[in-house]
């Protein structure tokens, strides 16, 4: 049996979210290409050859991007991606959707097994949790692939 004093020492969480930007200055998302654009611009260029890094979009309703989070950094040849910070994230920032991205070092853009079975299981996710997953791309410094553009989302 928990005692009375035992439980006053409970830690409070508490979830904020405090965007600095006013609602219509936020480019609006249109196409892979522009979110595409978008993850380059917070991509290190200087590590994007060397380490597999995992980061998320974050959208709107309107489709107007709310910002970037970098979800895990690995190795040369992987990252781990765990669906509960992807979508403790999206929920945090109100996010009605969210487009993924990771790099391949190599600059190869074509998808592996890995991708394809942690882009269906982030898309299981958001779907219980009403958080459309639209896009995955695979971002290099020369280019990019899109799931959606393949017509696999």
């Amino acid at each position: 049996m928990v005692q009375e004093k035992e439980t006053l020492q409970v830690v409070e969480i508490a979830l904020t979210y405090r965007p600095h930007f006013n609602a219509s200055e936020l480019p609006k998302i249109t196409s892979a290409e522009d979110a595409y654009k978008i993850f380059l611009n917070h991509w290190d260029m200087g590590r994007i050859q060397l380490l597999e890094e995992f980061r998320v979009l974050l959208l709107s309703r309107s489709n107007k991007a709310l910002g970037v989070a970098l979800i895990s950094s690995g190795g040369v040849s992987g990252t781990v991606v765990d669906p509960k910070v992807v979508f403790a994230i999206a929920l945090k920032a109100k996010a009605s959707s969210i487009i993924l991205a990771h790099n391949h070092p190599s600059g190869n853009i074509n998808t592996s097994l890995v991708d394809k079975q942690i882009t269906k299981k982030l898309k299981q996710g958001g779907e219980m949790l009403d958080i459309q997953v639209c896009d995955h791309i695979i971002v290099t410094n020369d280019g990019f692939y899109s799931y959606s553009d393949d017509g696999l989302m």
